[in-house]
């Protein structure tokens, strides 16, 4: 079977079509996806009717899948699933991330097994606002002048869930907290599957680069910072109900805009794991 793809943009992702979100394809579309995957960093399906069944099934076939540390937004028939919502039940918020803006980041850069991939579904979605912005690391590290390359060569960061969550989140409970203290990862990454490199840093999480006096970290990591995002490296999805993208997490990171907290917004997200032997970011 040959799949059809249309590119997002010129250098990235590619929407596929003709395909169901669902755990029962065919092993051999689930390898031409994969590599896809893998190819064009983001994989949009359109027009998607998934149970939360299908979603975790789909996203078993790419690997183990992660239960988010933050339980209390997560299904309760499906744990494997985190929803990200502003909606209310019985006077509580049943998903995380509400209708703010929520800013550029790694799924998951903060735990020794960072996420490899991740799937979000768009089930509600508002008439405006809400966008999702993706940047290719890839592309912005392979662009980069080679004295900056020489210069963040061997280099680690901080990352940090809690700056994250004081910056665009909700607190966590002192066992949250124990599950996700602040860890250091390379500042580029080496992709497990395409060796491709990748800067590894993102504005909501990456507090300091280690070894660099405060004032030499923050400058270096807003010049990065600022790099990542250039136009010619992002591509912007307004969503449509049954939108369902998996992105690559170890060579794009992403953004939401903010949207009017008088519309529901309500996606199911999953968490794709690395193989444990190559979990950790070299």
């Amino acid at each position: 079977m040959t799949l059809k793809i249309r590119p997002l943009t010129e250098h990235f992702g590619a929407e596929l079509q003709g395909v169901a979100v669902s755990g029962r394809c065919d092993s051999t579309v689930i390898e031409q996806i994969r590599s896809l995957w893998h190819e064009h960093k983001i994989i949009l399906f359109r027009d998607q009717a998934p149970t939360e069944e299908d979603l975790v099934e789909f996203s078993r076939r790419f690997g183990e899948l992660e239960i988010h540390v933050r339980a209390e937004y997560l299904s309760k028939e499906n744990p494997e699933l985190l929803l990200v919502s502003n909606m209310m039940q019985d006077g509580r918020p049943i998903g995380i991330l509400s209708e703010n803006e929520v800013g550029w980041h790694y799924d998951q850069i903060y735990l020794p097994r960072p996420a490899l991939g991740s799937l979000l579904c768009a089930i509600k979605i508002p008439p405006a606002g809400g966008n999702t912005y993706f940047a290719d690391t890839a592309a912005a590290y392979a662009a980069l002048p080679e004295t900056t390359k020489k210069r963040i060569e061997g280099k680690r960061a901080v990352q940090s869930y809690e700056a994250f969550n004081r910056m665009y989140s909700v607190p966590t409970s002192k066992e949250q907290k124990k599950r996700t203290p602040d860890i250091e990862q390379p500042l580029v990454r080496t992709h497990p599957f395409t060796g491709r490199k990748s800067l590894y840093l993102c504005s909501g999480m990456t507090t300091r680069i280690v070894g660099l006096p405060d004032d030499e970290s923050r400058e270096l990591l807003d010049e990065l910072l600022e790099w990542i995002v250039r136009p010619e490296f992002v591509y912007c999805h307004e969503w449509r109900v049954g939108d369902c993208i998996i992105w690559d997490n170890a060579c794009t990171i992403h953004r939401r805009d903010p949207f009017n907290p008088r519309h529901q917004r309500l996606m199911k997200r999953t968490t794709i794991l690395p193989p444990s032997e190559l979990a950790v970011p070299f």
